[in-house]
């Protein structure tokens, strides 16, 4: 019997129910069993029989067991790799074929141009249920040679930029093949890739699908066309079920982010309400032009939204580094041992490392040394036991090395960071900053920060964040990010803005935050937030805070701007009727006089007509400062840019005296002036 179950005979049962107070009583044919912890009183009836389970031996549960394929696992799991609802789904197949792209170009010296077109083939039937989508994507790259077409699109985790240690977009090698998986799934249409490798030869044609259980690609289709633009490039076309919207998290959003940390790419998007109004972009007519402050910002037309280059160099070149010897944990280090073609110990460590001298060889190869075992460079690795790798990774990871080096990253840049903030946010006050590179695991990083305050921003809002990893967006898992974190950590207050406990910023403040690394610890497999490394939010911190304080004093300087003027706007609104008195009283000439007081308050209160330099200094020639500075931009009340014509003027050179026995003894003695009350009254109307 249970704790708290009543158990009542069924003769004399109104008078036990009185009793004991029961409101409700299922009975039963011998004995009703009660629990009062149970929803609505309702009894619970007890049986004496046993289920029976049926006995499994090892025989019979090996017959069950089999592999399971890397496509067969995320085919199930698809919510892994951001394919978890319609909405999710068209976002993150544009996402991965644009940043393929992208790698694909800056590797290849191109100046990437893409073209993202979505055409709806079946209308949603309701709300709530998706619709029928095609989504292209077309590139200027180098194109794919025809032996890796169905590797790289039918085959999960296959790729070149998983085992190399350099800054790219793309790590897994999953993201295009997981898309072309997902539209098999929702609509059982092949992937269509079409790819020119060479500009004098044909391009190839392509449909294939993907085997989830073998994880192999299977090609229905495979002809030469010429259907396809002048030159060099990659066409992808995937059908699947998806919803469209406008709005946060959806494909515009991405194409205007990625436009801002890519400002080196010119972006074609056609939406599916423009799909079918002009289908080939060459007859239209119109074309991108630079507004009234002579900046290029996204404009739309009929046929097609365009995110247009602003900046014609491509990001500076990476390497290819080697792995650091503070990322390498014991188990991969016996690996690399095990299966390294070197000899001996330094030709190991020259090879398979960096930052590793000869010098460090010696060193660490005699602290591990002991009685009877001693090590060093010239140690034979073949003799080596699983133990003696242990000691000598203990001893590496005591050695004090230089920190990776830092080629192999690729940061946006100050200048360009403001040119993507200055095309795609309208504001008023522009600065950015860039740390340098810092290290967590063994591997490098470097983060970076920009701010964009007042303007047309909304002030009653919370900070819009724009997180970026390697100048790809991530738009989605915001508060499970290091940068978002980061961004709660700063004391805003600080540089004059609201900010709510653990929360972000309120005020028309945009924040852009981007953390470029050879390897980016992602919290998941979709690529959509960064996870929370001490060194990684250290970085992210101090970055926002270089820009929050620029940013304070910009505020405090424009408020102590907007109180003297508006003490000019008081003075000026009496000193008529003080100019009228005084020729009443004294005879004094009235325009004279208010001249005089006019000219006072302007002295007074000069500050109001003082513009601000790039550290939130005043400066009087806008263009002394303001045209050579290179983390800020500043807007004047007509939304120019205050910068002039180059001109600059070097403050004047103020000669000291030399000290001396005879002067310093003149000066010594303190000089004393004095001025009555009337000459000062005198000198306030003259």
């Amino acid at each position: 019997m249970v704790a708290g179950e009543v158990r009542v005979p069924r003769l004399g049962f109104a008078r036990i129910v009185g009793r004991i107070g029961l409101d409700r009583v299922c009975f039963v044919e011998s004995i009703q069993t009660y629990s009062p912890a149970k929803e609505g009183g309702m009894a619970k009836k007890t049986t004496g029989k046993k289920t029976k389970r049926t006995k499994a031996d090892a025989e019979s549960m090996a017959t069950k067991q089999r592999d399971i394929s890397v496509s067969e696992f995320f085919a199930k799991n698809r919510h892994l790799l951001g394919f978890d609802n319609p909405r999710k789904a068209l976002l993150t197949t544009v996402k991965e074929a644009v940043d393929n792209s992208l790698d694909a170009c800056e590797e290849a010296s191109i100046l990437p141009s893409i073209e993202v077109k979505i055409e709806e083939i079946t209308a949603p039937p309701s709300v709530q249920k998706p619709g029928r989508y095609r989504v292209t994507i077309t590139d200027n790259g180098p194109g794919i040679v025809r032996k890796q077409v169905e590797n790289i699109f039918g085959r999960l985790l296959y790729g070149s930029k998983f085992h190399r240690l350099k800054m790219s977009r793309g790590q897994q090698g999953i993201g295009i093949s997981a898309a072309g998986m997902y539209g098999l799934m929702t609509t059982g249409k092949p992937m269509v890739i079409t790819t020119r490798p060479k500009k004098n030869k044909p391009a190839h044609h392509l449909e294939l699908a993907m085997d989830t259980t073998k994880n192999k690609p299977e090609v229905t289709v495979d002809v030469e066309t010429e259907d396809f633009p002048e030159g060099t490039g990659t066409r992808v076309a995937i059908e699947m079920e998806a919803k469209f919207f406008r709005g946060k998290g959806s494909v515009e959003t991405y194409l205007e982010q990625t436009a801002i940390s890519n400002p080196h790419c010119e972006i074609t998007f056609i939406p599916p309400d423009k799909a079918g109004e002009n289908p080939d972009l060459a007859e239209a007519a119109e074309e991108v032009e630079a507004d009234d402050q002579g900046v290029v910002r996204t404009q739309e037309f009929s046929d097609r939204i365009v995110y247009p280059r602003t900046v014609d160099e491509l990001p500076p070149e990476t390497e290819e580094i080697k792995p650091h010897p503070y990322g390498v944990e014991l188990g991969t280090f016996l690996t690399m041992i095990n299966k390294t073609e070197e000899k001996q110990l330094s030709g190991f460590f020259r090879k398979e490392f960096c930052r590793v001298p000869p010098s460090a060889v010696k060193d660490l190869t005699a602290a591990a040394s002991i009685k009877g075992k001693s090590y060093s460079g010239s140690t034979w690795i073949k003799a080596m036991e699983s133990s003696d790798g242990e000691k000598i990774y203990t001893a590496l990871q005591d050695a004090k090395l230089r920190s990776p080096p830092t080629d192999c990253l690729s940061p946006i840049g100050v200048q360009q960071m403001l040119a993507g903030m200055l095309k795609g946010v309208k504001a008023e006050f522009y600065t950015a900053s860039t740390r340098n590179p810092a290290v967590y695991r063994g591997n490098p990083f470097q983060i970076e920060a920009a701010i964009a305050f007042g303007g047309k921003l909304p002030g009653d809002q919370q900070a819009r964040i724009i997180r970026y990893a390697n100048r790809v967006p991530l738009l989605y898992q915001q508060s499970a990010c290091c940068a978002f974190k980061s961004i709660v950590d700063t004391g805003w207050k600080n540089y004059g803005l609201q900010q709510p406990r653990g929360g972000a910023p309120v005020g028309p403040l945009v924040v852009m935050i981007h953390m470029a690394s050879v390897w980016v610890p992602f919290t998941s497999e979709s690529k959509e937030a960064i996870a929370d490394y001490d060194e990684i939010r250290k970085e992210m911190t101090l970055a926002l805070k270089e820009c929050g304080r620029k940013l304070g004093q910009y505020i405090r300087r424009r408020e102590r701007m907007k109180r003297d003027a508006q003490k000019r706007d008081v003075f000026e609104r009496y000193i008529g009727e003080i100019s009228r008195a005084c020729n009443y009283l004294t005879g004094t000439d009235t325009q004279e006089l208010y001249d005089a007081l006019l000219t006072q308050a302007k002295a007074k209160t000069e500050i109001a007509d003082a513009q601000l330099d790039d550290e939130g200094n005043f400066i009087k020639d806008s263009a002394s400062r303001l045209a050579k500075a290179d983390d800020v931009i500043i807007l004047d009340d007509d939304g120019k840019i205050q910068a002039g014509d180059g001109d600059t003027k070097s403050k004047p050179v103020i000669k000291k005296k030399r000290v001396t026995k005879k002067t310093a003894k003149k000066t010594s003695k303190k000089r004393t002036t004095k001025t009555s009350s009337k000459k000062a009254a005198a000198g306030l109307f003259n």
